[in-house]
Parts: structure tokens; C-alpha cells; sequence
């Protein structure tokens, strides 16, 4: 069984694994092979990780695209912040 995080926020048991992880800290979502995640690991990321089932939950669950593994959707989301030119 695999621990995702839910559109709620909140944590629930799937027989299947993510597509997505995210940073619960920074409200970030990205591919699992993200480059950045992948350096974070071992210097204490592992206890604020989470895994989505897709893109619409994390969105949904309020978090934002990362702009390194995923930055047309992260310009894209940047675009519609409030004081964004």
C-alpha cells in the first residue's frame, strides 16, 4: 500500500503508487524524477515529502506546480498570482 495525500489534504491508503510527489512545507507538487526532490533527499525531506495520485489532486489539495521539473505549468501558475506582471 502507498500513502497519498488526498484532495482534502489529508492522507489515505492506495494500492498504487503516486504520479506526482510534493513538498508539504512549501505547497509544491512535481514529477517524481524532479531533479531538485531527488537532492533533497537524505538531508531531511523524506519527513516533509507527500505523494499525489495526479496533478488535479495536488492542485486541488493546494499546491503548485514546481518551477524546476515542471515550469510551463509553474509560468503558467505564476502568471495568475495577484501582482504578477
Amino acid at each position: 500500500m502507498y500513502t497519498l495525500l488526498g484532495a482534502d489534504g489529508r492522507s489515505f491508503q492506495s494500492p498504487s503508487p503516486g504520479e506526482f510527489g510534493g513538498n508539504s512545507k512549501d505547497k509544491l507538487y512535481g514529477k517524481l524524477t524532479c531533479g531538485t526532490a531527488g537532492n533533497a533527499l537524505g538531508r531531511g525531506y523524506e519527513e516533509i515529502r507527500v505523494f499525489f495520485a495526479d496533478k488535479a489532486t495536488a492542485i486541488a489539495a493546494g499546491y503548485r506546480p514546481c518551477g524546476n521539473c515542471m515550469r510551463a505549468e509553474y509560468r503558467e501558475w505564476k502568471s495568475r498570482q495577484p501582482g504578477t506582471a
